[in-house]
């Protein structure tokens, strides 16, 4: 048992030491990233809508004005519908040549809903909120730093694992052990700190580890959960470029998404491109979804003849496909609404509370073990 018990603590003390400082920086940049949007809006406060609250305009005015104010992008926009009221229209441009050695770097102007003025027009990762996403998500090292994401989020599973079983009080003494006291001294309140952090947000950590980790590795996931659940696929479209006649407008899209989906909230709109070189592709949030900002309800549109081409209704997603679907929105909180996001919020400063006090505690243990080295020796 001593022996065990000295493997798992060089376990923890090691991984802590090794990986505990990056764990930190994800941490806080999580944390951050989970109110972003809001944070980005404050920071650049010329991106709020002149009036509020306000009417939304249509589909095909807004992308005018987004064509208007970039004549030479011809490819396909992405226009996100305002979550609130006071949220200006944002959209995505993902294929601009300056950033055409990127893996993602789409130009995202914002739109003022009332006077259909862009208001913006900034390259993801060129401003401070996009910037820390990258730091969190790749840390600045693109494709390759996706992988290390995940794998540094599959090895802190190790770390927490180990700590809960090195401070594991057994069933009889749990209840004592999760009562909220610091004790007085240094070293008791060091360590209290350290074991009410890792134990009350364990659930937590955990969940953000995997979640991470099958974020950043979304392949390896996938084959993970196809062995025992279908995953859906983008479906094959082919257009019908023969069809005469005017092509169909973003309004007469989303009016005909809606038929399918009568009840749904319309949240983005990705339009052909100017030579109708795509479906519209309109995604529209059914109740029940985990996320509200990215539903996977999705009505693929040819653009000419104004034909339905695919379907995709998350009610009838696999048992895979929902796995899938939660990962995001239970990363970041949002399934739970606001307190769900708080709750990430909070969770996010664990690692740097942990990693401080482990720190602490390793400095503790190692002065008292040369102070009883020196008695030794006199």
């Amino acid at each position: 048992m001593k022996n065990a018990r000295r493997i798992w603590l060089s376990i923890h003390l090691y991984l802590g030491l090794s990986i505990g400082a990056l764990l930190v920086l994800l941490g806080l940049t999580g944390s951050i990233l989970v109110f972003y949007l809001e944070i980005d809006q404050l920071l650049h406060p010329q991106l709020q809508p002149t009036t509020v609250p306000y009417e939304l305009p249509s589909q095909q005015a807004i992308l005018d004005a987004l064509q208007q104010a970039h004549p030479s992008r011809q490819d396909p926009w992405r226009i996100e519908q305002p979550l609130h009221a006071d949220w200006p229209i944002m959209a995505r441009y993902y294929t601009p040549v300056e950033s055409v050695d990127k893996t993602f770097a789409p130009l995202m102007p914002t739109v003022d809903p009332v006077t259909l003025e862009v208001t913006s027009s900034r390259f993801w990762g060129d401003y401070a909120m996009t910037w820390i996403y990258d730091l969190h998500y790749t840390l600045l090292l693109d494709k390759s730093g996706k992988i290390i994401i995940g794998v540094i989020g599959l090895i802190s599973l190790l770390s927490f694992i180990s700590g809960i079983w090195l401070w594991w009080p057994g069933w009889t003494g749990l209840k004592s052990a999760l009562k909220l006291q610091l004790r007085s001294g240094k070293a008791r309140l060091n360590y209290d700190l350290h074991v009410l952090a890792g134990s009350y947000g364990l659930v937590f950590l955990l969940i953000l580890s995997l979640t991470g980790a099958a974020l950043a590795l979304p392949d390896q996931m996938a084959m993970v959960v196809r062995p025992f659940s279908e995953l859906a696929k983008t479906p094959a479209m082919t257009l019908k470029q023969t069809v005469t006649g005017s092509p169909i407008d973003a309004d007469q899209a989303v009016n005909i998404a809606r038929k399918q989906f009568p009840e749904a909230e319309l949240r983005w709109v990705e339009t052909p491109g100017v030579n109708n070189q795509q479906a519209w592709r309109i995604a529209l949030y059914q109740q029940g979804e985990p996320s509200r900002r990215f539903p996977r309800t999705q009505v693929w549109i040819d653009p000419l003849s104004g034909e339905v081409l695919a379907i995709r209704n998350t009610k009838q997603d696999s048992g895979g496909d929902v796995l899938m679907h939660w990962l995001h929105p239970l990363h970041n909180g949002e399934v739970f609404g606001l307190t769900g996001r708080i709750l990430v919020f909070i969770a996010g400063l664990l690692p740097l509370l942990l990693f401080s006090t482990g720190i602490i505690r390793w400095l503790q243990k190692r002065r008292a073990r040369r102070l009883v080295a020196q008695r030794d020796h006199t």
